[in-house]
């Protein structure tokens, strides 16, 4: 049974733009799938959607067998972790407390203002900053880490969430190679080992290959290709980008 279901989704934007057009998709636990098409596709769009930071014109989504709707979106995304391609830190705050936000969903307004956190969620944090080998910097400020390291603990408080899916916009886009392979890796083993489904948008298709299970190519707001990222060829390439991206 697939963990998210995407159903003849589309999203038309005010201005006309199609950003989705008849979009069917399942993503299910442990594996990794890369969303690869050019600028523009709906790659963004697609992961906002199924995080419900945007409402689709058209078709059902569910997530963990609830639908995606205003009225469960506090659901929905207590089970849904974001990596973002600028991270999305608070940069005063300590690599700690920023971990601690991905516990704001399970919290009260009083402790989401305050930014106090039971003993349960620092265990839950602790453990989220060892696993992406960060405890040394657990109460730096935000902003005095690397790009990487930032990266790391927006994984990390993807992580503490508990969540059933992990989605990544971008994740890599604004590192260097080295440390792109690096996150990628990171990424991947703990979503292996911890069976979360993955969903990355990517524009290296390198890192598609080299990294995930599977990939689904965008263009036009379109699903133009899907299968195992091992068999992704030349030709698919072309189709998807009309040529080397």
């Amino acid at each position: 049974m697939a963990l998210v279901e995407l159903r003849r989704v589309g999203k038309r934007f005010p201005n006309g733009v199609a950003a989705l057009q008849d979009v069917t998709l399942d993503f299910k636990a442990g594996v990794v799938t890369a969303i690869l098409g050019p600028s523009g596709a709906g790659k963004s769009t697609l992961l906002r959607t199924i995080n419900g930071l945007e409402t689709p014109t058209e078709g059902t989504i569910t997530v963990d067998g609830i639908a995606v709707r205003p009225q469960t979106l506090r659901q929905v995304r207590r089970r849904v972790g974001m990596v973002f391609q600028h991270f999305n830190l608070v940069p005063r705050l300590s690599v700690m407390v920023n971990v601690l936000t991905g516990r704001l969903g399970y919290r009260s307004l009083f402790t989401s203002l305050t930014y106090l956190f039971p003993a349960s969620d620092h265990e839950l944090a602790i453990a989220a900053l060892g696993k992406v080998g960060l405890m040394d910097k657990a109460w730096d400020r935000a902003d005095r880490l690397s790009g990487g390291q930032q990266q790391r603990v927006g994984i990390a408080r993807a992580l503490v969430q508990q969540p059933k899916l992990i989605l990544a916009d971008e994740p890599v886009a604004s590192l260097d190679p080295a440390t792109s392979e690096d996150v990628m890796r990171l990424m991947v083993d703990v979503a292996r080992s911890e069976r979360v489904a993955l969903v990355v948008n990517l524009h290296q298709v390198d890192l598609a290959r080299d990294f995930c299970d599977r990939i689904v190519g965008l263009r036009g707001g379109r699903v133009v290709l899907d299968g195992p990222a091992d068999s992704f060829s030349s030709d698919d390439l072309q189709s998807l980008y009309g040529g080397k991206p």
